[in-house]
């Protein structure tokens, strides 16, 4: 419960290793892996509980890694070659990812989420000329052969099954490690978007690696740390601050792959779960539930609780103590917390409320911002210094600027440094939008900084909406599908704010009826109120129509019918900003 000595350059120790495993200023993926797996051989790496229970230790897993480079390599991947990897959390996945990482191909890491089309989409695209894929969708994705895929391999064992499971690869002899450098490209990462030219985000060696060590400035980690990947590993905020800051330490991984609380809470115990990373839907959900579970005890309780929550955070702030672990313990049992040690939290805005409440708890809860396009992490609140409505404190080796400041500083992010990515893969005109020819990194967010290097978020320049559940919407996605109904003459797609202590956004859409649909249920209804209410009605229908087809957190929970055409740009573009802002308080 004393005070934590901090060491702000924990990356020190790769100084031993250089030479031997690596040359340059820092490791490739590869190499970070089998320096992690020199110096903890026998300690857990890779571990689920579902469908049955899997352990791999650092060395077991250094061994399947390398029997399934020898057997890519045996059958003709070669350095730069593009390789899919799509699928639920597993060890399967992660073993997969380094094994792409060993033969120093690319790994295209794709949402499994999306429908087939869209993954055939993003192989296309990539040029990706193998897949790896769970079983139950393998014969699914191209289905017709035109993607020109060399090979399927499934990261589930399917007895009866025509494909490779990975696990059972392996070349005739060890396989031989190229000369990667750190300026390759290690992995291309599609943005949330599905129309028009791709997003993929081009990360280098380099890139992911740097950012891994150092936002560990900020973030106290250790190799007897246990990691919980719950969230989609696909996604670069799971993919670096669960998958790869465990293997850079030694630390071990549990993945999950139903976020169902009942499954969340056994993993989180039987894992011995120390590093819970998650988005604010979840935290806000576990704290409401917690909470909610005292009041029921009575109001006094509830008051005592919430006093010495009070007592706690001011203790652990000022004198740097930690005592709310001991505090509430009897708490923390309650939501599978009792050995975490730290919450992380990222993917969408977190009110300063429940970022306050669980360091009052007892949990180092640490709040972070960046982008794919960075890595993804460029700001994360210190452990040992920690602001409740900042999102956190930029990482060594970050440059960053607000441009055209306002009078209160506040003006547009921009970031430059290791971890900015190299551009989008095969669209350079998306590019030069965002990236300048000096390495400036437009991020499309609004904030302003303090003195201390600390970022303040204010809002975001881009149309963008962020859910409750940290997931990226595009408007223009949701607003393609309304193209064809001939009774819709705008639409447009903006965000709302489900509740202003969450912070999160939910899907609106804003619609101006045709004259000809107006017109005919006019013939057909000479009362104004129900021709207007049977005009909604058939909007109504449509909504629900489109929402099918689209998954649930894109999905659209209010409408909004109009009857003054919205503002346009002289190219015939919907004037987003000025539409949110006259249905704001709507």
């Amino acid at each position: 419960m004393g005070k934590k000595k901090w060491n702000h350059t924990p990356w020190d120790f790769l100084q031993n290793y250089k030479g031997e495993f690596f040359t340059e200023e820092w490791p490739t993926l590869s190499q970070m892996f089998r320096i992690t797996a020199h110096r903890f051989p026998d300690r857990r790496c890779f571990e689920a509980f579902s469908p049955e229970h899997i352990l791999f230790t650092y060395n077991e897993a250094k061994d399947k890694i390398d029997a399934i480079a020898a057997y890519l390599q045996e059958t003709g991947v070669k350095p730069g070659d593009k390789i899919a990897l799509t699928g639920k959390n597993s060890p399967e996945w992660a073993l997969s990812y380094l094994a792409i990482a060993t033969v120093g191909a690319v790994i295209v890491p794709l949402d499994y989420s999306l429908h087939d089309v869209d993954i055939e989409k993003f192989i296309k695209f990539s040029g990706a000329t193998r897949l790896f894929v769970d079983e139950e969708r393998i014969d699914l994705i191209d289905k017709d052969g035109s993607l020109g895929l060399v090979e399927r391999i499934s990261l589930e064992k399917t007895p009866g099954s025509p494909h490779p499971y990975v696990l059972d690869l392996a070349g005739s002899s060890a396989p031989v490690y190229p000369e990667t450098k750190i300026a390759d490209l290690a992995a291309i990462m599609f943005t949330s978007g599905t129309t028009g030219t791709p997003k993929g985000v081009m990360l280098t060696n380099h890139n992911l690696v740097s950012d891994c060590y150092l936002a560990q400035a900020h973030m106290n980690l250790s190799h007897t740390d246990t990691f919980y990947a719950i969230l989609p590993i696909h996604h670069s905020y799971t993919m670096l601050a669960v998958f790869l800051e465990s293997m850079s330490v030694g630390a071990a991984v549990v993945f999950g792959k139903k976020l169902v609380i009942s499954h969340v809470f056994k993993e989180l115990r039987d894992g011995k779960v120390t590093m819970f990373l998650g988005v604010p839907m979840l935290f806000n959900k576990l704290l409401s539930g917690l909470l909610s579970g005292i009041k029921e005890k009575g109001i006094v309780l509830y008051g005592i609780i919430r006093g010495l929550m009070g007592v706690s955070g001011f203790i652990k702030k000022v004198f740097k103590v930690n005592p709310g672990k001991k505090m509430f313990g009897f708490l923390l049992k309650k939501i599978a917390l009792e050995n975490n040690r730290v919450c992380i939290c990222g993917g969408g805005p977190l009110p300063s409320s429940t970022f306050k409440m669980f360091n009052e708890l007892g949990i180092d809860f640490v709040q972070g911002y960046g982008l794919t396009e960075t890595s993804p992490i460029i700001n994360l609140n210190p452990q040992y210094a920690y602001i409740e409505d900042s999102v956190g404190k930029m990482i060594p080796g970050i440059e960053m600027k607000i441009k055209n400041p306002d009078a209160n500083g506040i003006g547009e992010i921009m970031v430059k440094g290791p971890v900015v990515m190299q551009g989008y893969y095969n669209n350079p005109e998306a590019t030069a939008e965002v990236l300048s020819p000096d390495g400036w990194l437009n991020t499309g967010d609004v904030g302003y900084l303090d003195a201390g290097k600390y970022l303040y978020l204010t809002g975001r320049s881009k149309s963008l909406i962020v859910t409750e559940g940290g997931k990226n919407v595009f408007p223009e996605e949701i607003e393609d599908k309304f193209q064809l109904f001939t009774e819709i003459e705008q639409i447009c797609i903006i965000g709302y704010i489900i509740n202003p202590k969450t912070k999160g956004e939910g899907i609106r859409a804003i619609v101006l009826p045709s004259d000809v649909f107006r017109k005919k249920v006019a013939s057909a209804l000479s009362d104004e109120a129900e021709a207007a209410k049977a005009i909604e009605s058939r909007i109504q229908e449509i909504i629900t129509q489109v929402n099918r087809d689209l998954p649930p957190y894109k999905k659209i929970s209010r409408l909004t019918v109009t009857d003054e055409p919205m503002p346009m740009s002289s190219t015939k573009k919907i004037k987003r900003y000025l539409v949110a802002e006259k249905f704001k308080d709507k």
